[in-house]
């Protein structure tokens, strides 16, 4: 991939009165960073379902990491899945998008809804070949990745949203593709776009799913490195260091810190300005330093951003906050998740005297805690991490 990454997100809905999905997508990085994806749908909903689909996703996803055949895949599965007892067949779709280090995708699916690839804004086909395995039509398909690519791959409860209701033979495939064309263009995440689709299908299903539905977007992107300056170093003599390393990386430059933006300023030789307006009241207002892309607060602003990255990582009910909005957590949240690929933190492990008073919940555990969390999360949305303490 190089200079291309894969931004990679999914959504699903359980099939109304099941606490299970049946659906399942696993996703495995192999170490010369190649990445396998894979979305599997059980047969069926609730438990079974969501056993049939599990064991064929981690199977799956493992043998082809392993650069073991799709055949042998398939003849594992065959033999590995428990049989459903009424229906006297153990069965589970699946689609497999396998991104490859040198820029391209295979991808082999059978019998789910085909993928959808968004190019230049517009959906486009592409060859696939038809194999039969072990009585299965699969088809597989080799694709050269180019920057803005977007993958869009779905289980059957995507097209079956809203039969008999607003659609009377479903929501087709075309019509999904003419609908997230429009949402590609804006430039949302991966994980963003998964849950508008699955948001939409909700919607179709009259808020009472007929059936599991997932989806799982991939995006094709170009690195982008991104730098934040989080806290004063602990000896004042390496300030210039921290100050040379952290200004001197590629990309954009967040500054979080009343005391830290002020060791910025006057290491720049530009004045700081604050922001006196409040967006939202319990998020701190930001201010400019002349070259540095977003200033603010601290503590209180990262633990904000760290509430968004949880929910982005699982529910994503909390995107309209930070996608819509111009406060400093709002902010920071779109370079991070939206914008970012590769992150590097400038970690100062001073101790601020003024949150040492004993009524105050801030202290230098806690702030090490707000960079351990949020690194954490930002590593589940397969960003790259790097952080470094002064």
């Amino acid at each position: 991939m190089n200079e291309l990454c894969a931004d990679i997100g999914y959504k699903s809905i359980n099939h109304y009165g099941e606490q299970l999905c049946g659906d399942h997508v696993d996703i495995v990085k192999q170490d010369d960073g190649s990445c396998v994806v894979v979305l599997a749908d059980g047969l069926g909903s609730g438990v079974k379902a969501s056993i049939l689909s599990t064991l064929t996703s981690k199977i799956i996803s493992t043998m082809i990491a392993e650069n073991l055949p799709i055949e042998d895949c398939v003849s594992t599965i065959a033999a590995t899945l428990p049989v459903d007892s009424k229906r006297g067949v153990a069965y589970s779709t699946f689609t497999i998008i396998h991104l490859k280090k040198n820029g391209s995708a295979e991808l082999i699916q059978f019998d789910n809804p085909h993928v959808i690839l968004i190019r230049n804004g517009d959906s486009t086909e592409y060859p696939k070949t038809e194999l039969n395995i072990d009585g299965k039509k699969i088809y597989r398909s080799d694709i050269v990745l180019k920057e803005n690519d977007v993958f869009i791959a779905m289980s059957d409860g995507c097209p079956h949203a809203g039969i008999g209701t607003a659609y009377n033979f479903g929501w087709r495939r075309e019509d999904i593709a003419q609908y997230m064309e429009g949402l590609v263009s804006v430039g949302y995440t991966a994980k963003t776009l998964s849950t508008m689709l699955i948001n939409e299908c909700y919607t179709l299903y009259g808020e009472k799913p007929g059936d599991d539905a997932t989806s799982c977007v991939i995006k094709i992107r170009k690195r982008e490195p991104m730098n934040i300056l989080f806290g004063p170093p602990a000896n004042r003599d390496d300030c210039d260091r921290m100050m040379s390393l952290f200004f001197s990386k590629e990309g954009k430059h967040i500054i979080c810190g009343g005391t830290t933006s002020s060791i910025a300023a006057k290491w720049l030789k530009k004045p700081l300005k604050t922001n006196l307006s409040f967006e939202r009241s319990d998020i701190p207002p930001t201010a400019e330093i002349e070259g540095i892309d977003l200033v603010t607060e601290g503590v209180i602003t990262l633990n904000r951003v760290i509430e968004y990255a949880k929910d982005h990582i699982a529910e994503n009910k909390l995107y309209e906050e930070w996608e819509y909005y111009n406060n400093g957590a709002a902010l920071i949240s779109r370079m991070l998740f939206e914008e970012a690929t590769d992150i590097n933190f400038y970690v100062g492990k001073a101790i601020n005297p003024a949150h040492q008073h004993m009524d105050l919940p801030i202290n230098y555990s806690i702030k090490m805690k707000i960079v351990q969390e949020l690194t954490e999360c930002l590593k589940k949305m397969g960003k790259s991490i790097k952080v470094s303490y002064f």
